[in-house]
């Protein structure tokens, strides 16, 4: 892999995770109908390298939220050696709503194969693409909710959850598919961008982990391309960590359906190629 190589793909991905808009359908596509691809455990490997260049721009945008869910998970312990009352604080109530959030991807592993099979269907992504952009359109019809981590639900953890549980299909953006399911659940919508991206931290961590796991197996992955990687990884964390801001600014003023028309077009631009192609 080349350094330009590297530092495009590292860009798409911290463009696109965070913009709603499918960082693994711009990947699998740019890798697909680009023949930009590596082969099997390197592939994995720099791909594991990506989604850590992405979290450590979610820290970085998030690190006081982190550290006071850090602070609030060990006062808990405090609070059971002092016999105290378990109080729900809201950072509390947040790493409650996050585990519940998690609990749906634990059925996408008994069927992990076929999910990352659909990566190297460009079909089936150009159609989830559209599917995505219909969301974002919709979200932005949905009255605006007041749902905040101090009065979100256990159920509406839950659905949000189940959206990004659909969302390990590429094609499907997961900050799309997580913010829209908040919105359409009632959150507040800076509520929905800020539950959307701390919640992707167990969930990238756990997808890295299992991905680190099968890359071991196998004997492929050059580390002499390390310093070529890494530029992929500079990209994705700086370009993700830019995205993140805009968001923000996006999604109070309810543009979400700007990326809708995105969507639509990159789906359609992505079944025109793959039919040419054929």
């Amino acid at each position: 892999m080349s350094l330009l190589s590297s530092f495009f793909l590292g860009l798409i991905q911290g463009i696109s995770e965070f913009l709603p808009i499918s960082s693994s359908g711009h990947l699998s596509i740019a890798q697909n109908l680009l023949g930009i691809q590596a082969a099997g455990a390197e592939h994995v490997f720099f791909d594991v390298l990506l989604h850590l260049g992405t979290l450590l721009a979610v820290f970085v945008a998030y690190w006081d939220d982190i550290v006071e869910m850090i602070q609030a998970f060990f006062s808990i312990f405090a609070d059971l050696r002092s016999h105290r009352r378990i109080a729900p604080t809201p950072s509390r109530r947040l790493i409650f709503l996050i585990i519940v959030a998690t609990l749906p991807l634990f059925v996408i592993l008994p069927i992990k194969d076929a999910v990352e099979s659909l990566y190297y269907n460009t079909v089936f992504i150009g159609f989830a693409l559209l599917v995505t952009g219909v969301l974002l359109f919709l979200s932005d019809r949905v009255k605006r909710g007041r749902k905040t981590e101090k009065t979100a639900t256990a159920l509406d953890a839950l659905l949000v959850g189940v959206g990004q549980a659909i969302a390990t299909c590429p094609g499907i953006s997961r900050s799309g598919m997580t913010i829209c399911s908040g919105m359409f659940c009632g959150f507040e919508r800076k509520f929905a961008v800020r539950f959307s991206f701390l919640m992707s931290i167990p969930a990238v961590l756990g997808a890295n982990i299992l991905s680190i796991a099968d890359a071991a197996k196998s004997d492929g992955i050059d580390l002499a391309q390390l310093p070529v990687y890494l530029v992929g990884v500079v990209a994705a964390a700086v370009s993700g960590y830019l995205c993140i801001r805009l968001l923000r600014m996006i999604a109070d003023k309810g543009r979400f359906g700007w990326f809708a028309y995105y969507c639509w077009a990159a789906g359609l631009v992505t079944l025109i190629l793959t039919w040419i192609q054929k």
